[in-house]
């Protein structure tokens, strides 16, 4: 590790970061229930969270490359995003919680590609230190869902706002203090990048991955809800939660290890297998404790090995100048697009036939995502040997 990385500074960052997804994740379904939205708005509102995704990411990132003051983006989303959120102080109905909903995630949704590539241009030839940095954004998490968890239990589910409000503080504060690195500069070719897109492989990879993340919807949006339903206190549905991150650690870094000696596509169709056994078991064993603490160590499946490996697909294809619109690419079909549908869809659902079914039919998304995935890659494998035999 480099004497001149900020490494405190940064994974400070992380950690305060990662907070404000720990609480909003689990806890966020339920503010809004207690605050008296049906299912079918909740959906709707989570689903917002997620579509400033799509939108945000890119429009920032070409800001920060254009004006090359990458860090002075960050501050201000991390500022704007504060501002925004505090609007949910003021009472209001569906629309105005939306507006707010809107308002605080297209800032905050902007700040974490653009710290990722400033970590990388600090860390330059030293990647590998990437997962020193990064676990501190999964401690964050980890902490956040279980402080808050016994906080909720001891004094109530309207604490959220002002937990959230004082960590959107803190990150501001850090961003604060968060030196930009150097930058080099890259050139990218639209033309090249559209033939790669159009190839009916990556189409199918990427389709696949966004169905993936459509399954994954409901479980953000409801699965806290869900549990609560049958019994489960605040504590014990953060602990789940935490089962679920701990996995996630041991993946995070025991991947690097395992996937040049694996097969991505392969790996990819057994995660996307799990997905769908996983929300079967939340379906219809949610009272039963062991098997929800099963199905959560399988996030270290169906997140950690999923997402790495989707990745490195992603720059299989997408190669050199390419690969940052490729990533920018995946993750807004993905974790934007994917998660708002199966968040939105879920609501609708959710009031429809209820929360059994709705998990139900998330498996059945996962299952047609590994059909898919299984003839994307098999075209991929079919027009490198064309290219290896031509």
């Amino acid at each position: 590790m480099s004497v001149r990385l900020p490494y405190g500074r940064i994974s400070a960052f992380y950690f305060a970061f990662f907070a404000v997804l720990g609480v909003l994740s689990p806890y966020w379904g339920p503010y809004l229930k207690g605050r008296g939205f049906e299912a079918a708005e909740i959906g709707t509102l989570i689903a917002l969270l997620h579509v400033t995704k799509i939108i945000a990411p890119n429009l920032w990132g070409w800001l920060a490359d254009t004006s090359g003051r990458r860090m002075a983006i960050i501050r201000l989303s991390c500022i704007a995003a504060l501002f925004g959120f505090s609007g949910v102080l003021v009472p209001g109905g569906f629309w105005w919680m939306a507006a707010v909903m809107v308002a605080f995630s297209f800032f905050w949704n902007a700040a974490l590609p653009q710290f990722e590539a400033n970590t990388f241009n600090h860390l330059g030839e030293h990647t590998h230190q990437y997962a020193r940095i990064r676990l501190w954004g999964t401690v964050g998490f980890m902490v956040a869902v279980l402080a808050v968890g016994e906080g909720i239990d001891q004094y109530g589910i309207d604490i959220l706002p002002s937990v959230l409000l004082g960590l959107f503080l803190l990150l501001a504060l850090i961003s604060l203090l968060v030196p930009q690195a150097s930058e080099q500069q890259t050139k990218t070719h639209s033309g090249a990048f559209k033939a790669v897109f159009l190839q009916p492989a990556v189409i199918g990879l990427l389709v696949a991955c966004f169905l993936m993340q459509v399954s994954h919807g409901p479980f953000y949006a409801f699965y806290s809800i869900f549990l609560q339903d049958y019994g489960y206190s605040s504590t014990a549905i953060g602990a789940l939660w935490a089962v679920a991150l701990i996995a996630e650690i041991g993946v995070f870094f025991l991947m690097p290890r395992w996937l040049p000696h694996l097969s991505p596509q392969r790996v990819l169709m057994l995660v996307m297998g799990l997905a769908a056994v996983r929300w079967l078991l939340v379906a219809f064993f949610p009272a039963s404790i062991p098997l929800q603490v099963l199905a959560q160590l399988m996030h270290a499946g169906t997140y950690g090995a999923y997402h790495a490996v989707a990745i490195s697909l992603v720059n299989r294809y997408f190669e050199g100048g390419l690969q940052g619109r490729g990533q920018a690419l995946y993750s807004s079909m993905t974790f934007g697009a994917g998660i708002a549908v199966g968040s939105f869809v879920g609501g609708q659902l959710w009031e429809a036939v209820g929360g059994v079914w709705t998990f139900a039919l998330s498996a059945g998304v996962a299952f047609v995502a590994m059909l898919i995935v299984q003839w994307a890659l098999s075209a991929y494998n079919h027009r490198q040997y064309d290219r290896r035999v031509s």
